[in-house]
């Protein structure tokens, strides 16, 4: 049985989607865990305050799932479709993964360094916490960006 490399490259991008993208929220996350953890060492009474600001980071895992899914969808990678991925659809595809995968992962590490200093922002003083969600929003204004372009471009691929 011949390798069919249209599947093995849309699969590869369904993976890198998802599994660069989570790396970055994970990374993200356990950051903005970290300074969390030490402000409600302190001040229990911050643990949601806290919380909302760790939350924001996991975001870009989300839309790398999402591109993931549709790719695996498109390529017929879910089941028995019947689709044939030839291996320039499938070099397409991988190729349209890159934006989610690699924003992703840069911008949920970067997220998570600015919620971990919003954090610390927020232990000292309580009533600043808006200023310091929207700068950790600000930082996932480029995994939108992200996401939109790797879900045109796989829309974009004829298969």
């Amino acid at each position: 049985m011949a390798i069919q490399w249209g599947f093995v490259f849309a699969a590869l991008g369904a993976a890198l989607a998802a599994g660069l993208a989570g790396s970055g929220s994970a990374l993200g996350v356990g950051i903005a865990g970290q300074a969390a953890a030490g402000v409600v060492s302190g001040d229990p009474d911050r643990f949601g305050s806290c919380l909302l600001l760790q939350l924001l980071p996991g975001t870009q895992g989300i839309y790398g799932l999402l591109i993931a899914f549709v790719i695996a969808s498109k390529a017929g990678l879910l089941g028995a479709s019947g689709v044939a991925v030839q291996a320039t659809q499938g070099l397409q595809l991988l190729m349209a993964s890159l934006p989610i995968a690699i924003g992703g992962l840069v911008s949920g590490i970067a997220q998570g360094k600015v919620a971990a200093s919003g954090i610390c922002l927020v232990a000292k003083k309580p009533e600043e916490q808006g200023k310091a969600m929207l700068m950790t929003v600000m930082v996932e204004t480029y995994a939108v960006l992200s996401l939109l372009i790797s879900f045109l471009l796989v829309n974009g691929v004829q298969v």
